[in-house]
């Protein structure tokens, strides 16, 4: 007689699994829903009644699945970020790294133009760079920045220059948005990408000949990857790095 599978191995005979499946399987209906009505209403549009209805839903399940509306708008937003998260090309080594920065400022810029409504939504409230996706997407912006700084191209330090990168990203996206269809020149957003660029790297690399700041630069972010010093020296050598940096 032929033995039988020990209880709990077909997911399918799992209530409390095909319970979760179900549950997820709902909100991602109701997230799309909200998407949806932001895409052809507006914000506004977004109330829990009218999402519940375009998910063919009573409105209490919204409650359910997402607490209230911020909820429900968190959850888009999240949404919003992992979709433009696996949009994103992460190249290791990039032949140019200053090429890289520009593609991927201009992925990041194209991706709010496609998604207007949406992307409101992702950069409305602070709280919600916080989130897994948003934070997955700062690691590979700060990977780009770190390459510029190995390779002494970096002009700032590496806090300011991914601050300087999304605000002149998001500037570009809200600034083109607010404009009038017929007087948006493309100009504006090469111009301010290239003002990023100058505002964040050196037109050549700066460890060779531009005195201690840009070699400080460059060392302060090998730091971590070096096991020599202990965290303390390591703790005391970056203070020093970084203020040498900041006298550049």
């Amino acid at each position: 007689m032929a033995a039988r599978p020990p209880s709990g191995s077909d997911p399918a005979a799992d209530p409390s699994q095909t319970s979760a499946t179900g549950r997820e399987q709902t909100r991602q209906r109701v997230i799309e829903a909200a998407i949806g009505l932001l895409e052809r209403e507006g914000r506004d549009a977004v109330t829990t009644r009218a999402v519940a209805v375009a998910a063919g839903l009573q409105p209490p399940a919204i409650y359910r699945l997402f607490g209230d509306k911020e909820g429900l708008l968190d959850a888009v937003a999240e949404h919003g970020f992992a979709t433009f998260l696996a949009a994103k090309h992460v190249d290791p080594d990039p032949q140019d790294p200053i090429e890289d920065l520009r593609a991927g400022w201009d992925l990041a810029v194209e991706f709010g133009l496609s998604n207007p409504a949406l992307y409101t939504v992702m950069y409305s409230e602070p709280a919600r760079a916080a989130s897994a996706a948003y934070q997955a997407g700062a690691a590979i912006l700060r990977g780009r920045i770190r390459r510029l700084a190995h390779g002494g191209w970096l002009r700032v330090s590496e806090d300011l220059a991914a601050l300087i990168i999304h605000a002149t990203a998001r500037g570009a996206v809200l600034t083109w948005l607010s404009v009038p269809a017929d007087r948006r020149d493309p100009a504006l957003l090469t111009t301010l990408r290239e003002s990023m660029v100058g505002a964040v790297t050196n037109q050549e690399p700066a460890v060779p000949d531009a005195g201690p700041a840009g070699a400080a630069r460059a060392l302060r972010a090998a730091l971590p990857e070096q096991t020599t010093l202990s965290s303390g020296e390591q703790h005391l050598l970056g203070e020093w790095l970084d203020r040498l940096a900041a006298e550049g």
